[in-house]
């Protein structure tokens, strides 16, 4: 689900909307339900879902999806299926019914396929042939001035979750050499024993059985270190806002983590207290996004829980729905429980709009308060 606060599109007919959904989703969607709203004159949110599987009652999913867009005080919608009629025609009907009953204009309801666009509601044979209208989304006037803006649709959503996967051959050895020196750099640091015992069989932030935790929660996502005192604690901490600091000055000069600095910020970065501060300073500047991208796909599987979350949020900042998705699907699928993950998949599901988080997340203690200044609404 995507805001859409990006460079304008002017869009002055059926037509135009079909050419220009893909380039607000960020790729060309396929066997899917798609919504555009509008505020005024203004397009300002689009959402996707898949069409449902045969037998499967459409309404369900329809309602779910007239309240996420109801809750972007829009005014109106126009619903765009892909897909066969056979398909696609249950479940245009259920989405335009559950927005009348939210309260929403429907401006047009569509169907695409093969090159071609149907209006359900147009019956002029002039405007809305029988056979359907075709179009060129690439050579199309609205595809020529989201390119020149500098945006992009993908071919599809696979190749937008190929963005956010996994680096393997030679990078993948690399950095499962710089994690496991990073992990025995961790454990020094916090003081933990490493004789006899890999890091991978301990964590950070669990004390030692017998103790309780004097100040932070226990670490999440992945192999980590104990810290068994609040010395051993404050230096972890001190040394994941340095290396997250670091991280952002390279990335604003345009340079690139090398392996080490990669894997020692995703072993810190299991530290809650170093990823909320890592939260805190992640917005939806592109440099944000890369920064996390990166990051992800060079991370060790148990470690992506704090990067892909990161990523996912600037995302979402962004007005890039889809790419948060896609981000939180990789993390959920190896970690379902991640905690910062499972809050921004249910504010994404419910098409919470990115200015709802500002000022969040209010991180307390030592680590650095940073609240965001709210965005204007345009």
């Amino acid at each position: 689900m995507n805001s859409t606060e990006r460079p304008r599109l002017s869009v002055r007919s059926p037509g135009d909307l079909v050419a220009a959904v893909p380039y607000l989703l960020g790729f060309h969607p396929a066997d899917s339900i798609v919504v555009v709203a509008v505020r005024g004159r203004r397009v300002v949110f689009a959402a996707r879902g898949d069409l449902p599987g045969a037998g499967v009652d459409p309404a369900p999913a329809a309602r779910h999806l007239a309240e996420v867009v109801a809750r972007q005080e829009v005014d109106a919608a126009t619903v765009v299926g892909y897909g066969p009629a056979a398909r696609v025609t249950g479940t245009v009907d259920a989405v335009g019914d559950a927005l009348d009953a939210a309260g929403l204009t429907v401006l047009d309801a569509l169907r695409v396929t093969d090159g071609r666009w149907w209006s359900y509601l147009c019956v002029e044979p002039a405007c809305c042939p029988a056979d359907g209208t075709p179009y060129d989304p690439v050579a199309s006037q609205v595809g020529a001035a989201a390119v020149f803006a500098g945006q992009v649709a993908l071919p599809d959503r696979a190749a937008l979750a190929a963005q956010v996967s996994a680096l393997d051959g030679p990078v993948r050895l690399a950095m499962r050499r710089a994690t496991a020196r990073a992990r025995r750099r961790l454990a020094v640091l916090a003081g933990a024993p490493v004789d006899g015992a890999p890091p991978e069989d301990v964590a950070v932030g669990v004390p030692p059985t017998g103790e309780t935790p004097a100040e932070d929660p226990p670490a999440e996502g992945g192999p980590v270190v104990v810290v068994g005192s609040g010395g051993a604690t404050r230096a972890v901490r001190a040394a994941g806002v340095a290396a997250v600091r670091a991280a952002f000055r390279r990335q604003r000069r345009g340079e690139r983590l090398d392996d080490d600095e990669v894997a020692w910020l995703t072993v810190l970065l299991t530290h809650i207290p170093v990823r909320d501060h890592a939260w805190s300073r992640t917005d939806g500047r592109d440099t944000d996004i890369s920064l996390w991208t990166d990051v992800l796909r060079r991370a060790e599987p148990d470690l992506i829980g704090a990067p892909g979350s990161l990523l996912a949020f600037a995302a979402w900042r962004a007005g890039h729905g889809a790419l948060a998705a896609v981000a939180l699907e990789r993390v959920l699928t190896a970690h379902p429980d991640h905690s910062l993950a499972v809050i921004l998949d249910d504010a994404l599901r419910r098409g919470l709009a990115p200015s709802e988080l500002d000022g969040w997340p209010v991180v307390t203690g030592s680590s650095v308060l940073r609240r965001r200044r709210r965005r204007p609404r345009r």
